[in-house]
């Protein structure tokens, strides 16, 4: 099976989109296995594994965010459930 994401890092608690994900889509990468339960567009982010409220969203080994609400793996991971610790999510970010 191709992958459709790039985790670079064994930190890393979601992997990013270099395609489009549909629901329901096996998805893997290395040792990594899941199914997507969202829709993934290309460069979002998917849960590689459950992450809890508060715990920190990690992307290519540095944390981008936290999570604002339980994240099931395979789940989309973007604005609607993370709160990026740099930028103000309604002002800085757009749609």
């Amino acid at each position: 099976m191709p992958s459709v994401i790039i985790v670079l890092s064994d930190q890393d608690n979601v992997g990013v989109a270099i395609k489009h994900i549909a629901p329901g889509s096996d998805v893997a990468q290395g040792g990594i296995r899941l199914t997507a339960r969202d829709e993934v567009p290309i460069g979002h982010k998917i849960a590689l594994r459950p992450i809890a409220p508060g715990d920190k969203i990690v992307k290519f080994g540095v944390p981008v965010g936290s999570a604002t609400q339980p994240i099931a793996a395979g789940a989309h991971v973007h604005m609607h459930n993370v709160k990026s610790d740099y930028l103000n999510n309604r002002v800085d970010h757009h749609e």
